[in-house]
């Protein structure tokens, strides 16, 4: 673990944190690489429930190290080549992978979140956000694109023009302009206790279910009707055979919370 990223689980519950206050939690390559193999490490824990990111001090991230981009692409050639098993390299990897983790991914925003750091957050199932957060895509400022995943999740999130318009432009929007255009799933005054709160939602629900949901939605999002429909069949041919499914039919018979086991798969 490196200094700048921290990781405590509690009650099922990963926190994950971006620790370099300092430095507005801008993202260096060494955080980058313990991104990755923090979410690698708890996309295996199958009895977690849930995730959220966020950072420490006055922002949750202000972009990249500019130190990382000094030396040009000589500097970080290795980081920047993909893995073919993954299709990502490092930069898009530390965002997409918590899209692996079969738990929902919360990214609690304050502050500045700002390219690389608004990329991280596109990479949550669910941003929630103040008001009056600082959101841009910010690469055109220094002559680049997003390239940390950020074009993926923008053309999942809002219409190509918005995209085009906010990627060209390096606009900058509050939380509450960002969520009018769909970058943000919900805005409030303290974002921890309303990520919290959706987080209590989710998980009166079987973590198989949860789990299946953002299988499918991930897998199929881009995919035409046929793939969607075999992908349906399945995923609910494998929830109608899995104990956590048992455990939900025995709680509503029985009026009870269900007391789900771990994770299936």
């Amino acid at each position: 673990m490196t200094e700048h990223v921290t990781t405590v689980v509690a009650d099922q519950i990963a926190f994950v944190r971006l620790d370099r206050p300092e430095k507005m939690n801008a993202l260096s390559l060494p955080m980058l690489k313990e991104l990755v193999a923090t979410a690698h490490r708890l996309r295996g824990d199958t009895g977690l429930r849930g995730v959220l990111i966020s950072g420490e001090g006055s922002a949750f991230c202000a972009g990249i190290d500019t130190s990382v981009l000094a030396g040009g692409l000589k500097s970080f050639g290795g980081p920047f080549l993909p893995r073919p098993w993954l299709g990502t390299n490092v930069f898009q990897e530390a965002c997409w992978a918590w899209r692996r983790i079969p738990v929902p991914v919360i990214a609690v925003v304050h502050g500045h979140c700002y390219g690389a750091g608004l990329q991280l957050a596109l990479g949550a199932d669910f941003r929630v956000s103040t008001p009056d957060a600082k959101w841009s895509v910010l690469e055109a400022k220094w002559g680049l694109i997003p390239d940390m995943s950020g074009i993926q999740a923008l053309k999942q999130l809002v219409g190509m023009d918005v995209a085009k318009q906010l990627t060209m432009t390096a606009r900058t929007l509050t939380g509450e302009q960002a969520r009018e255009l769909g970058l943000v799933t919900q805005v409030a005054a303290d974002p921890h206790i309303a990520a919290s709160e959706l987080l209590e939602e989710i998980l009166v629900r079987s973590p198989d279910s949860v789990a299946a949901t953002k299988r499918i939605f991930e897998d199929t999002w881009g995919a035409g009707a046929r793939r969607t429909f075999a992908r349906e069949r399945i995923e609910q041919a494998r929830l109608l055979m899995a104990r956590n499914t048992r455990i939900v039919r025995a709680a509503a018979s029985s009026k009870t919370i269900p007391e789900y086991a771990p994770r299936g798969r």
